[in-house]
């Protein structure tokens, strides 16, 4: 029976994001994070419980962020290309304080389906619903709208705060007809509740080659009217398009350098939206969206991540 590797990384809350990446980048088959901050929030907010919890898989302070490799990706230089990456994040101004790598040998099998049993449909909105693609779920109500994944890779599964934000906010944005960007597309799920919610067309990114294939296999699951294009590319580098709205759930160090090419990309009165930024990134978040010519209509806050829309002002 083949054996993996799981890669476990402690560290403080604000990384996440950039760690996940990296997991990715070296070519992690799949990325996990446990956060307490997740387990403690989600009965505020009166979400069903996506996993079958339990506390003492939570660290008590920061995040532990997994990743699984396999093979020739699963050796020291591996391991130490890891923590050399995520030292160098400390010159990108990210918040990146001490931190531990450790490694243990996992069974393929019982990584691979074990987890299975405890993931399950999660309300995020009364009107939407995450469901896993091997889970049978019955609507509660005909307004419902169903968004079915696979979420092995683990590219994003509706669960974390930063997207549910999103999804939260993507449902008083929409009426229906728009052009949407979504720049760091992921696993897809913000394409897919915006075509569900009723925009005419999608254009959906991301840097990683990975990422691109999980979102069209989430696409391909769903049944769906929008016209839906996802392709590698790097932010909106080299896109020219006149967008009613645009979505980025990435990380705040990244939405900074999108929002020149954001505003450029939207046409007057659209719409941006962008999360994944931890509340001590707000201020500077902010700022830059009000340099750039952006006016503040919402921000969104749940525990320590906020979302933000806003809008490029119509012409005089």
């Amino acid at each position: 029976m083949a054996e993996w590797k799981e890669y476990k990384v402690h560290i403080n809350r604000e990384a996440t994001e950039a760690v996940s990446n990296i997991l990715v980048e070296l070519g992690s088959a799949g990325v996990s994070v446990s956060d307490r901050n997740d387990f403690l929030s989600l009965p505020e907010y009166g979400f069903d419980t996506l996993w079958a919890l339990d506390e003492k898989d939570f660290p008590a302070d920061g995040v532990l962020i997994k990743g699984y490799f396999y093979g020739k990706d699963a050796s020291e230089e591996t391991k130490q290309a890891l923590i050399d990456r995520i030292e160098a994040l400390k010159q990108y101004e990210l918040d990146v304080v001490d931190f531990l790598v450790e490694t243990e040998d996992v069974i393929e099998e019982e990584w691979a389906n074990a987890w299975k049993k405890y993931y399950h449909p999660v309300s995020i909105t009364r009107y939407m619903t995450i469901v896993p693609q091997w889970e049978e779920y019955t609507k509660k109500h005909d307004d419902e709208k169903i968004i079915f994944l696979d979420p092995g890779l683990a590219f994003g599964t509706g669960t974390h705060p930063t997207t549910q934000l999103c999804l939260q906010a993507l449902e008083t944005m929409i009426r229906g007809g728009e052009q949407i960007l979504d720049v760091g597309t992921g696993s897809g799920v913000l394409t897919i509740a915006s075509a569900l919610l009723g925009v005419k067309t999608v254009q959906a990114y991301d840097l990683d080659d990975v990422a691109v294939k999980s979102a069209l296999d989430n696409v391909n699951l769903n049944e769906l009217d929008a016209d839906i294009q996802i392709r590698p590319n790097d932010l909106l580098k080299g896109i020219d398009v006149q967008a009613d709205i645009i979505v980025a759930n990435i990380l705040a160090e990244i939405i900074l350098m999108l929002i020149p090419d954001a505003f450029k990309n939207l046409k007057p009165g659209g719409q941006f939206l962008s999360s994944g930024i931890i509340s001590e990134k707000k201020d500077e978040v902010l700022e830059s969206l009000k340099e750039n010519g952006f006016e503040i209509h919402q921000v969104n806050q749940m525990g320590d991540w906020v979302a933000i829309i806003a809008i490029k002002p119509e012409e005089d």
